[in-house]
C-alpha cells in the first residue's frame, strides 16, 4: 500500500467567479437536544469555501440553526408519525433527488430512532452525488441499514464507531492502518478514521496527518470535521483528496486555537473560527 504525504491543492478562484461556482452541499443533521451539531457542521463548510450551504434539519430545529447560521438555508424535515414516512421525506428531500446538490453529509447529531433511520434511508435512496457518511449515521448503519459498496463515499468513524461497524478495535498504527483498509475494501470509498494521527485511506494508497492536539477531543469537533471534508467534495475535489485536505485544514485550525486558548479551554466553535486562518496559510503555500 502506497503511502502518501502531500497535501492536496486547492484550485485558484476565477476573477469572475460565483456563489454557483463553489458548490451547493446539504448537511442531513441535528434531532431535539443536538441541534448544535448541525450548526457546527453548517459553519464548518461555510468556512471552508462553500457557495452555498442547507442545513437539512427536523422541522422544529429550523430556527435554532437559521439563527446561528444565518448565511445557510433550510429544509424542514417532517417530525411527528410524518418523520419516519419514507414518502413525506422524499418530499422533503425532492431537491436532493433533483440533483442539485454536489455533495451531502450526514450523520451529527441524527439520532438513533426510527426516524433517523427513515431520513438516512431517502437520503441514500435519492443522492447522486458524494456522501460524507458520520456519526448517527453510522451508527445506523452498524444497527442495520444496508449500504452498497460506492467509491463516491466519505467514512468518517472514530474508534468506537469502528468497532460497532467491523467488531474492531485495533490498537496500534499497524493495526489501525490494517482494520481502515478491511473496512474500506467493505464499503468502498474513502475511510477517516479519526484519532491521534488519524488515518485517510482508499484502495492501495493511504495518508496519515500530522495537524491536531489533545485539545481537540472535545464535543462537536467531528461535526466540523464532516462540514469541511463535504464543502472541498462540494467544491469539486476527489473523495480521498477532500479527505486528505479536510483533516489536515480541520487538525490545523485546532492548532491555530490551541495557540489562542490554549489546549484545555478549546471548543469545537474555535476550530471553526480558526479555519480562516488554516486556509489562508495552505494558500499562501501553495503560491
Amino acid at each position: 500500500m502506497e503511502r502518501v504525504d502531500a497535501i492536496p491543492s486547492l484550485p485558484p478562484r476565477p476573477r469572475d467567479a460565483h456563489k454557483g461556482a463553489f458548490g451547493h452541499v446539504l448537511i442531513v443533521a441535528g434531532s431535539p437536544g443536538m441541534a448544535g451539531a448541525a450548526v457546527l457542521s453548517c459553519r464548518g463548510a461555510l468556512r471552508s469555501g462553500s457557495g452555498l450551504v442547507t442545513a437539512a434539519t427536523p422541522a422544529s430545529l429550523s430556527p435554532i440553526v437559521a439563527t446561528a447560521v444565518s448565511e445557510a438555508t433550510g429544509i424542514l424535515l417532517p417530525e411527528g408519525p410524518a418523520g419516519s414516512d419514507p414518502a413525506a421525506l422524499r418530499a422533503a428531500l425532492r431537491p436532493l433527488g433533483e440533483g442539485r446538490f454536489q455533495a451531502v453529509g450526514i450523520g451529527p447529531g441524527l439520532g438513533t430512532d426510527l426516524r433517523a433511520r427513515a431520513v438516512l434511508e431517502a437520503v441514500l435512496e435519492l443522492a447522486r452525488c458524494p456522501i460524507v457518511i458520520d456519526a448517527d449515521a453510522l451508527n445506523q448503519i452498524a444497527a442495520g441499514v444496508s449500504v452498497p459498496p460506492s467509491a463516491s463515499r466519505v467514512w468518517t468513524p472514530h474508534p468506537g464507531e469502528l468497532a460497532r461497524l467491523t467488531g474492531e478495535k485495533p490498537r496500534t498504527d499497524e493495526e489501525r492502518l490494517a482494520a481502515a483498509s478491511r473496512m474500506a475494501e467493505k464499503l468502498g470509498g474513502v475511510v477517516v478514521l479519526k484519532g491521534h494521527r488519524t488515518i485517510v485511506l482508499e484502495k492501495v494508497r493511504y495518508r496519515v496527518n500530522a495537524t491536531g492536539n489533545p485539545g481537540m477531543a472535545t464535543g462537536g469537533s467531528g461535526d466540523v470535521l464532516t462540514g469541511i471534508i463535504t464543502s472541498l467534495l462540494g467544491q469539486g475535489l476527489s473523495p480521498f483528496d477532500a479527505a486528505s485536505l479536510g483533516t489536515h485544514l480541520h487538525g490545523k485550525a485546532g492548532d491555530i486555537a490551541a495557540e489562542n486558548f490554549g489546549e484545555v479551554s478549546l471548543i469545537a466553535g474555535d476550530i471553526v473560527d480558526a479555519l480562516p486562518a488554516a486556509f489562508k496559510e495552505h494558500v499562501s503555500r501553495q503560491a
